[in-house]
């Protein structure tokens, strides 16, 4: 996204006449999810002199910011002593409506540390879902266990990431402080073989924002 991402950090790129962020928390809000912790690193700064403490929007937002870059599984490590013992993490860069109470009861229900949202492609959504080009990279079994998650080879996948998981704070544990680790490629994989991460199917489709293209999908679906 650049030049645009060499001043102002991705979650402040407008969108529909909103910051993209804006569009997230609104979201949230509106489905009675008020507490909001954002995990911040490069011009983080930005982000938080624009929300503030989020009275403007209906929630209740705090801060963790990163010394140095820590992918998603060091970030979290970092914010540890702030979050929930159960809580949903979603990408900075991807839009998802669903309904997020339902996720929070379904996860509960798994018996899972990990509760991962997995788009099913639809021919009816094809049109007008940049979500039906990406490659699948979950696969989810009949008991709803995922049973591999890949994003470099695609074979025998049957689901796509879209970019929402509810995790157990338990989770962290595996994560060693000050370090760099991928939540995707170094924590989920552990979950997968301990049969500890399940999948939420949904056709609802994600938007990713982390493209011209993408960006100008959204906008579509929000203007």
């Amino acid at each position: 996204m650049r030049p645009m991402t060499e001043t102002i950090p991705k979650p402040l790129i407008p969108v529909a006449g909103k910051p993209f962020l804006q569009h997230q928390l609104e979201l949230l809000a509106a489905q009675g999810l008020s507490r909001v912790l954002l995990l911040l690193a490069y011009l983080g700064e930005q982000v938080e002199r624009h929300f503030g403490a989020g009275a403007l929007l209906g929630c209740k937002l705090s801060y963790s910011h990163e010394p140095s870059p820590l992918g998603t599984g060091g970030a979290l490590k970092n914010a540890e002593s702030k979050l929930e013992d159960e809580f949903v993490l979603l990408n900075g860069d991807t839009y998802l409506a669903v309904d997020y109470a339902a996720l929070f009861q379904a996860f509960r229900k798994s018996l899972s540390d990990a509760l991962i949202v997995a788009y099913r492609k639809s021919n009816r959504t094809a049109a007008n879902s940049p979500a039906n080009n990406v490659a699948n990279n979950l696969a989810v079994a009949a008991d709803g266990r995922v049973t591999a998650y890949r994003k470099h080879d695609p074979r025998g996948l049957t689901h796509v990431d879209a970019g929402v998981v509810v995790l157990h704070k338990g989770v962290l544990k595996k994560i060693p402080p000050g370090r760099f680790c991928s939540l995707e490629e170094d924590i989920f994989p552990q979950l997968i073989a301990d049969g500890r991460m399940s999948g939420w199917v949904t056709s609802e489709p994600f938007y990713d924002m982390g493209s011209p293209a993408g960006l100008e999908a959204l906008a579509s679906r929000l203007g």
